[in-house]
């Protein structure tokens, strides 16, 4: 029989270190956290429940922290109930040995579970928005002492993100230069191959594309 912790640890849960002192002061021998990036599908979650044995005890922050319906939470609960697993709700402050939060009313069971659909959508909507900041933000480099370390702090921006799958406008704007043509002009400096829709394949020199009309010429 074991005590067994698990948080939905996303980057905005104020709660996260509270939550952890309180399941290890409880005696949970393992606390597992799950993080924005694995919100949908719960790797973690899914693993601890194929790990719970009979008798085991799961502690988790609140019920919409782990479960996000009300039928997944109908299939847990039945889970539980055959395997005679103990669940412990810190916030939701609920036992289902009513051992602990005597005070807890079936009023605030009902509440709990009336409220769960709303709590997890928002559970939700909040992890995506950090993931998809974190995935989109361009963050600009300090400025640095020398014209030469300026100089290749920009280079180093322009391959960085360029590489990093970022679109040439993005990549431009993030560099500081004046002009498109001199993210161009770096990535030819460094052998970079354009990789994206019409800038496509090798960088031709200025001699082979004089007469194209192309708008890729040196700043």
């Amino acid at each position: 029989m074991a005590k067994i912790g698990y948080i939905m640890a996303t980057a905005h849960y104020e709660k996260l270190e509270a939550d952890r002192e309180w399941m290890q002061e409880y005696g949970c021998v393992k606390v597992i956290e799950e993080n924005d990036a694995d919100e949908k599908n719960r790797p973690l979650w899914k693993q601890l429940m194929v790990a719970l044995e009979r008798g085991d005890e799961l502690v988790i922050s609140k019920f919409s922290n782990a479960i996000r319906g009300a039928r997944e939470l109908a299939m847990f609960l039945e889970f539980c109930r055959v395997k005679v697993i103990r669940v412990i709700s810190i916030h939701d402050r609920i036992d289902s040995n009513n051992e602990l939060f005597p005070e807890t009313k079936p009023s605030d069971v009902l509440l709990m579970m009336g409220s769960l659909p709303d709590e997890a959508l928002a559970l939700r909507k909040s992890s995506e928005h950090v993931s998809k900041l974190q995935e989109r933000m361009i963050v600009q480099l300090p400025p640095v002492s020398t014209s030469k370390e300026r100089r290749m702090d920009r280079e180093k921006t322009v391959i960085n993100l360029y590489a990093a799958g970022h679109p040439i406008d993005e990549v431009w704007k993030a560099s500081g230069f004046r002009s498109r043509s001199s993210v161009f002009r770096i990535l030819n400096k460094h052998g970079i191959k354009l990789n994206r829709g019409k800038h496509s394949g090798p960088i031709k020199k200025k001699s082979e594309r004089a007469g194209s009309g192309s708008e890729l010429v040196n700043d």
